[in-house]
This record gives C-alpha cells, structure tokens and sequence, in this order.
C-alpha cells in the first residue's frame, strides 16, 4: 500500500548515513514538499557529503552533534557492520526521536539497546525507491503509537509502495524476496540480453526488448487478480515457443534452484543480525 496525507513536521528529519537509500527517502521528500532545511544528515565521508550539496543543496555534517536532538524522526541508513558505533555516537541527542532503520539484517532489540529507546521501526526498502517505486516492508516494536506509524508511512511512501508485518522475523523473508530481488530482475534482463546478441539482435535491441517485457509483465501482474501461474499458462500453448522454453527452464530445474537462492538470501539476513547486532 502507498499513502499520502498529512503534511511533513516542522521538526527536522535527521538521517545518519547519506548513501543511495537515504539520498531516495530524501529526494521523495524533498519532491513532497519538505525543505532542504527541515533535513539533517551525519555522513562521515567528505565526497558522500559534497554530493548531497549538489544534487539536494543539504549541507551533511561529518559527525553527530547537538543538531540532531531538534529531530522528530532519525532514520538509520548505515551499513549493518557500522550501526552500533553510529547509534553510540549519536544516542545523547537522539532520546526524544523516533527511530527509522533501513539498515539489513540489525535486529531491532540491537538497536534499543544502543539507542536507548523502544520507538523504532525496522524497514527493508529496495533500490528501486530511487526512481520511486520500491518496495518497502515495516515493522514496528510495540511502544511505537499510530502517530509514529503514520509519520513512516508518510517517509516511505515518498519511495514507492509499503506493507506492514506483524513479525519481526519476517522481515528476513522480506530481505530474501523483494530486498534481494531487484538483483535477480537485473540477473534474468543480463540473460535475456546476451541470448538476445546471439539469436542475432544488437545490444540495444535486446535490452530494450527485455526491459520491456519486464515492465510490462509487472504491471499487467498487478493488474490481475488471477496468481502468476495461470498468467503463464495463458501465454504458454503446448507445443510453442514459450511452453519450449518453461519446459526447458523446468527440466533444468530453474524454480527449485531459484527458491534455494532466496532461501540462501534469508539465512544470510539471519546471519547478518548474529554478526553485526550484538548489544
């Protein structure tokens, strides 16, 4: 689901890390409505910080400081192996927050406990949020209210589409499906593309074909209310050329192959919290 409703806070947003997920949130923002001076960012590296002045004229500071306690809301876009001793850095002027993480695999126990604070809401956004349509999942610890709620919401959505989940747990599914799944998108478009180059076509060709197809097979799945395998089925008549392919994908056991990856994308989400999250 995607939302828009209630204008932004007054009370700045402060993002700790400005890399290419807090540069969606804050270009979705900033296309909302919101000022740049309503944003504050702490961005350690000097060539990160230059390129937030010139594409969105935000002046990043390269260390937490007294600044960040005017925020209503951090959002925590930090490389899992970095995001303890960003949080310790900056707990003493962020108590009054609630807090946003965009960060893989950090468990939110992890981070009340370096934050010393239980408003948090863990999320598991994807790239595509950089052109605004990602695809984000959110999970909320119980002490934070429906206010909190719908000031994520109000973030997000300026990304794309979110949903909810009841279990934290399950945002190491959500990592593996839709977290990881640009990836595999770009993975069968590089194939497509070098199949196409030897049947013949140019590279141009074949990339726009197969780009295309994508889009258009996406948008048609959204708008019907019938499950992808009965989409395929509709397109693939015994005896033709697209039944000649899925019959060939089948024998070579793509799907079962295709499901062991995610399953191998989940665990790795599960291993990142074990290795970067102890309090």
């Amino acid at each position: 689901m995607s939302m828009s409703t209630a204008p932004f806070p007054v009370s700045p947003i402060a993002f700790i890390g400005g890399g290419n997920m807090a540069s969606a949130i804050i270009g979705g923002l900033l296309r909302q409505g919101m000022r740049a001076e309503q944003i504050e960012v702490v961005e350690p590296w000097a060539e990160a910080r230059e390129r937030l002045q010139s594409q969105f004229g935000i002046a990043a500071l390269p260390e937490a400081g007294p600044a960040l306690a005017r925020a209503a809301l951090v959002v925590w876009a930090v490389k899992p192996q970095t995001f303890k001793e960003a949080a310790q850095a900056a707990r003493e002027h962020t108590g009054a927050a609630l807090h946003l993480s965009v960060a893989a695999g950090i468990r939110s126990d992890s981070i009340a406990a370096w934050l010393g604070s239980e408003r948090i809401v863990r999320s598991m956004p994807n790239t595509p949020a950089l052109v605004g349509k990602g695809m984000t999942a959110l999970y909320a610890r119980p002490a934070v209210t429906a206010h909190d709620r719908a000031l994520v919401e109000r973030v997000i959505s300026t990304t794309g589409e979110f949903l909810w989940v009841q279990e934290e747990a399950q945002l190491d599914a959500v990592t593996a499906l839709s977290g990881s799944g640009p990836a595999y998108v770009f993975f069968f478009l590089e194939a497509m593309t070098e199949a196409g180059l030897e049947m013949g076509l140019t590279r141009e060709q074949a990339h726009r074909l197969a780009v295309g197809t994508f889009v258009g097979a996406s948008e048609l799945a959204r708008a019907s209310d019938e499950p992808p395998e009965v989409l395929r089925q509709r397109v693939t008549s015994k005896g033709g050329t697209t039944y000649a392919a899925i019959s060939a994908m089948q024998h070579d056991g793509v799907n079962a192959l295709f499901i062991k990856a995610m399953h191998a994308a989940r665990q790795r989400a599960k291993e990142l919290g074990d290795e970067f999250g102890s309090a």
